[in-house]
């Protein structure tokens, strides 16, 4: 079966093909022409089913079977924010340090060196006939100082619960299993398997 990732955020794409190894796995960008996709939802479910409807229709194929994710941290301290403005929150075209480094701040500006703080990644997988939406969830504490390099977005600064050190600092392989998309994912394959 072939997944059309309606992503071009080259992380998600390694990770999401990682995690999919059973499938054909293609960014949207390897067929067609990227495209912006305004993503004006309320919630992480709503904007992955814009991401995921919008690609669909974009192919032009009935057969094709699209994946969107849309994901995102939020920081108890901060009252949920940056939540589903996450890719954007050091503005429009910020790039992963950006963000980082911004939310670092915004942290430090409540006087703190750390908070409670999640990660949500919604699954959207739109078909001709369907369309689903899943969840995954990993907890931590986000930290006002980035240690490490592996991953990408905000990994440097997030601390899952029971461990010491930031996704950044973890090896590939820990993180795999502790992630909101690889949660969300194995949901998603156990509806891949029935279309």
């Amino acid at each position: 079966m072939r997944l059309v990732l309606a992503t071009s955020n080259k992380g998600k794409v390694r990770e999401i093909k990682a995690l999919c190894q059973d499938y054909e796995v293609l960014a949207y960008s390897e067929l067609i022409k990227e495209f912006e996709i305004i993503e004006d939802g309320d919630s992480f479910k709503e904007n992955a089913l814009i991401k995921a409807r919008a690609v669909f229709k974009a192919l032009g194929d009935k057969e094709a079977i699209v994946l969107a994710d849309d994901s995102g941290i939020s920081v108890d301290i901060l009252d949920g924010k940056p939540g589903i403005y996450s890719a954007r929150h050091a503005g429009v075209d910020a790039s992963d340090k950006d963000n980082l480094y911004k939310l670092i701040d915004d942290i430090k500006a409540k006087g703190a060196n750390s908070s409670p703080a999640h990660y949500t990644a919604a699954i959207a997988i739109v078909s001709e006939d369907d369309e689903y939406c899943v969840h995954g969830w990993m907890h931590g504490t986000a930290k006002s100082e980035a240690k490490g390099n592996s991953g990408f977005g905000y990994d440097p600064m997030f601390i899952p619960l029971g461990y010491d050190k930031t996704l950044g600092e973890l090896d590939e392989s820990i993180k795999t299993k502790l992630s909101h998309r690889a949660k969300a994912l194995s949901l998603a394959k156990k509806i891949l398997q029935t279309l």
